[in-house]
């Protein structure tokens, strides 16, 4: 089936201006300033003042749902792939939450799988906000070489729900990540859930400047639960490393203004992701 769409300013992700696009079977086949129509065209769309961009990435999200924090009854659903697509996001990194012992990580493995076999990329982190990990194999670093859909692992720091991980255990899972990666080849990245204690990302900043760890392989999340903790990771950034802007309930303002801000204070906008 053909469609084409008329009169788009489209991203790519750079800005091409207004471009026509033929589509064929789900496949972009044609970009031009203008195409004429021709015979097999059975859908026309017209989006002149609209804007057709790729499709997004949120590398932090429960698509078997998380919640549970205030008991069972706040225990949230599993996303479907209509959400997903509704909000443009056509790559997702499956996670779990607090909770890893109601929320199973092969349940985790299923779902990345059936996003995917829907028609979205989807790919998964191992383990959960514990230090112990809870995984697919038996280790970080099996899950890693084995199971495609692993790209990382979960933990969290500075929240009273986490484990308030030493470096020395976070080095642990580190190793597992890059080691792992290396041999399948995948990055490997150490994904960090953030709270609001005042340790903030000590412990990551020791990582990076004591143990001389790379930093590429180190990726926290909301950043933006307060000034302090967004101005701390912003110095993280500086060094090379990526943030990750939620841009959900967990922030003190409004993700625009955080991206303006760490602008201003001189870091690339190549370094910053939101989830």
């Amino acid at each position: 089936m053909l469609t084409l769409i008329r009169n788009a300013s489209l991203f790519a992700p750079e800005k091409l201006g207004q471009k026509d696009m033929l589509i064929c079977f789900g496949k972009i086949v044609s970009v031009e300033d203008k195409i004429e129509s021709f015979p097999g065209v059975k859908n026309v769309i017209n989006a002149q003042g609209k804007t057709v961009t790729h499709g997004f990435i949120d590398q932090h999200i429960h698509i078997t749902g998380a919640g549970g924090k205030y008991g069972f009854a706040s225990m949230t659903p599993e996303i479907m792939l209509s959400e997903l697509v509704a909000c443009g996001s056509t790559t997702v990194m499956g996670l779990l939450g607090t909770d890893g012992t109601t929320r199973s990580i092969k349940t985790l493995y299923a779902k990345a799988k059936a996003l995917t076999d829907e028609g979205i990329s989807a790919y998964m982190l191992t383990s959960y906000f514990g230090i112990d990990p809870v995984t697919i194999t038996g280790s970080i670093q099996d899950d890693m070489m084995f199971v495609d859909k692993v790209l990382g692992c979960k933990v969290a720091i500075s929240d009273e729900r986490s484990d308030f991980p030493t470096a020395h255990e976070l080095l642990k899972h580190l190793r597992a990540v890059t080691v792992g990666g290396m041999i399948a080849g995948k990055k490997g990245i150490l994904h960090l859930h953030l709270g609001l204690l005042d340790s903030r990302i000590d412990v990551l900043m020791e990582l990076v400047k004591d143990f001389q760890y790379p930093i590429q392989h180190i990726s926290p999340t909301h950043v933006t639960k307060s000034k302090d903790l967004f101005d701390q990771s912003i110095e993280f950034a500086k060094l090379g490393g990526m943030i990750d802007i939620t841009t959900g309930g967990t922030k003190y303002t409004d993700p625009y203004k955080s991206v303006i801000y760490a602008l201003d204070q001189g870091v690339s906008i190549d370094l910053l992701t939101f989830s």
